[in-house]
């Protein structure tokens, strides 16, 4: 079932963890496995049912205790997560992923995540995105938004009318080309600057940082210590860098399934560790 499971066979390697199984209802490594498996696909309902079987015989497994209270604490089942964890550490006090999980799950239980205002983040954010050449503009308008490097709604609410008139070429006829396209999007010119926050997609400007933040930015998300929760988060995002991290917004994170506040605001803290920010952070 293992070989099965490795060579990317998922449904023949269930098939010979069942027929462990039912040779041998107790057998925790078969029943382990097969609830890892449908944990790293999904169906967590399977999963937990599996993994509460593991502990009804002994020897207590506490790899299922821990992702057990992985997916309690996802479910918001705090309590019962707190519970798992608290297992392992009554025989293995010093477990450091347990002790590290347990914090975040107490801290869980008076954290607030307000999902309209994620949803919210992420619609401005979407609509910050769209290319400008998806706008029907003149020749002159495109060709000097290219040459002064501005290529998204986000990077045109970041620039004042001043800037853009003081343009070479760039006339008031532009000018009202682009504030009537800013204003089909509910946006205007320098809106970002009133609101004191950066809006605009700053992928483009990772170039210009200093060498010293660029050989930070290539360190390696397993040297740095996260959380169980928050690094399955990443590992499911297939990020290896702390480069790859910051280039993602906060609602880009908060939209991908199983990351939630606590995850992002341990992340937040890591990454203040190492004076960088998520793309768009204030």
């Amino acid at each position: 079932g293992f070989l099965e499971e490795l060579s990317g066979r998922g449904q023949a390697a269930c098939e010979a963890y069942e027929k462990v199984r039912q040779r041998n209802a107790q057998d925790v490594r078969a029943t382990f496995r097969l609830a890892y498996y449908y944990d790293l696909h999904g169906e967590e309902a399977r999963a937990i049912e599996l993994y509460r079987q593991c502990l009804s015989h002994p020897p207590i497994h506490a790899n299922a205790l821990l992702n057990l209270a992985v997916l309690y604490d996802d479910a918001g089942r705090y309590a019962l997560a707190a519970h798992c964890l608290r297992s392992i550490l009554a025989t293995h006090p010093n477990h450091p992923r347990a002790r590290l999980f347990l914090r975040d799950v107490e801290s869980s239980k008076t954290m607030y995540y307000d999902e309209d205002q994620a949803k919210r983040i992420a619609r401005r954010n979407a609509v910050l995105d769209i290319p400008v050449t998806d706008f029907e503009l003149s020749v002159r308008a495109r060709n000097c938004l290219k040459k002064m490097n501005i290529r998204t709604l986000g990077d045109l609410v970041n620039i004042t009318e001043i800037e853009l008139l003081s343009y070479k070429n760039f006339g008031e006829t532009s000018l009202k080309e682009i504030k009537d396209m800013l204003s089909a999007k509910n946006l205007h010119l320098g809106q970002a600057l009133e609101e004191g926050s950066e809006l605009a997609d700053s992928a483009h400007k990772e170039a210009d940082k200093p060498s010293q933040e660029q050989g930070i930015l290539a360190t390696p998300l397993e040297r740095i210590e996260f959380s169980v929760r928050a690094r399955r988060a990443l590992d499911g995002l297939g990020m290896k860098t702390l480069g790859e991290l910051v280039s993602k917004s906060e609602a880009e994170l908060l939209s991908c399934r199983n990351f939630g506040q606590t995850s992002l605001n341990e992340i937040r803290q890591r990454l203040g560790e190492y004076g960088v920010q998520l793309r768009g952070s204030d």
